[in-house]
């Protein structure tokens, strides 16, 4: 048992030193290889990057492992931009990560994974993983924030200094625009935190660039307007990196919109119906401790007060039983079957579905799901239609109880009154 402890120990501390290393070599890389032109792709922003990558790393609490990958593709992800050479910087970060990492004994499989972190950045982000979902919601994590104008200042500045090239005011905001219209956080996390203000940018810009288009001339004005109407190309100007999405090849905005607020909506009123389902457990526990505390022992002395406070005890445990019904939980089998992932049939995204499996799995029938739009929208839609179907059986039971009660409670003190008064 000692054995297996240490060895833990071993792998957690390895992992820990690494990423240390990790973050020393690329601040010394930065340092000399420094690049005035770059006011966006800098240091700076790679520290950020980094501090968000681990801030949503913490909230899905990643292990070690999964924690080291994703940090380390952080710490890569635009040293691309500092060597000069030709292809993509995505593709020269991952190929600058393999060789350092490689050195410093980072197994295979963990550099192949730090390298596909590193390029599902390049855009249209794209990313299957949890691990490069995190990457590219930290990387763009400012268009969801406060700092988001100050950013886009420093976007355009470096652009302007590579290209040696004064990139117009109206043209700039019209792919800032189209970039917030395109872009979406891929984790919860983010999309919770940060699409509130990242629409509140969106709005801010395009209120600019109305008061900006009203003083240009029609025809440029025109020209802009048809410019914020088309995804930019990959020599468009953009705050971080350059949105080629194609909308085709992504879920419709509106669509999506509707499956999260409508399973959190269905969330919500879970937890409402469970709440009263509590209230009512514990108003009548409170009764029936007081009536068998008080009345049950005096029984004897006032007899008149039985049938009364048996239709008392008889009601609260009514209400109690309905109550614990419709918050009672029902497992299901938790396991699924190769042919239910073929032919649609199974709801990936309930956890009575899959509890039982092995994640290798689970897995394959999710990535089997998330490359394709029907399997997945018929999954959503499932998800959404049985938690309506378990809320309409809560809520019947619920009603139940609370009838119960009410109508009971009336019925307990006309009895209690009327066997003071008659007997």
């Amino acid at each position: 048992m000692q054995t297996n402890n240490e060895t833990t120990i071993k792998i957690t501390m390895n992992y820990q030193e690494l990423l240390k290393k990790t973050e020393n070599y690329v601040n010394l890389f930065y340092s000399e290889h420094t690049d005035p032109t770059l006011l966006y792709h800098n240091q700076s922003h790679t520290a950020e990057v980094l501090d968000n990558t681990k801030r949503i790393a913490d909230h899905f609490q990643l292990d070690d492992r999964l924690f080291f990958i994703v940090s380390a593709a952080a710490c890569f992800h635009d040293t691309g931009y500092l060597i000069k050479s030709e292809g993509t910087h995505e593709l020269k970060s991952a190929a600058l990560s393999q060789t350092f990492l490689t050195s410093i004994g980072v197994n295979e499989e963990d550099v192949d994974e730090i390298k596909k972190c590193i390029l599902a950045t390049s855009m249209p982000q794209m990313p299957e993983t949890l691990t490069e979902k995190i990457i590219c919601d930290a990387d763009l994590y400012n268009l969801g924030t406060n700092t988001f104008r100050d950013k886009n200042k420093l976007m355009r500045k470096e652009l302007e200094a590579i290209n040696n090239n004064k990139i117009d005011g109206i043209t700039w905001r019209a792919s800032s625009i189209s970039l917030l219209e395109n872009h979406y956080y891929h984790t919860a996390y983010c999309q919770l935190l940060l699409d509130k203000t990242k629409a509140e940018n969106l709005t801010d810009l395009k209120n600019r660039q109305q008061e900006k288009l009203k003083k240009v001339k029609p025809a440029e004005g025109l020209a802009v307007i048809q410019q914020e109407n088309q995804v930019p190309n990959s020599n468009t100007p953009v705050v971080g990196k350059a949105p080629k999405i194609k909308k085709k090849d992504r879920p419709v905005k509106g669509i999506e919109t509707m499956f999260r607020i409508s399973s959190s909506n269905n969330i919500r009123i879970s937890v409402m119906a469970d709440n009263k389902a509590h209230i009512m457990i514990s108003v009548n526990s409170i009764i029936i401790s007081v009536v068998l505390g008080l009345i049950i022992k005096n029984l004897d002395e006032h007899r008149n007060l039985i049938v009364p406070t048996m239709i008392l005890l008889a009601v609260n445990v009514g209400a109690i039983i309905y109550s614990v019904l419709a918050t009672r939980p029902k497992v299901t089998g938790g396991v699924f079957t190769p042919d239910q992932v073929a032919d649609k049939s199974v709801n990936l995204l309930f956890f009575g579905s899959f509890y039982k499996m092995n994640f290798k799995e689970y897995d394959d029938g999710i990535k089997a799901m998330m490359a394709d739009k029907d399997f997945l929208y018929g999954s959503l839609t499932k998800d959404i239609f049985w938690q309506g179907k378990v809320l309409g059986r809560k809520y019947k039971l619920l009603r139940i109880s609370y009838t119960i009660f009410l109508y009971g409670i009336i019925a307990a003190v006309v009895a209690y009154s009327a066997a003071i008064v008659f007997f």
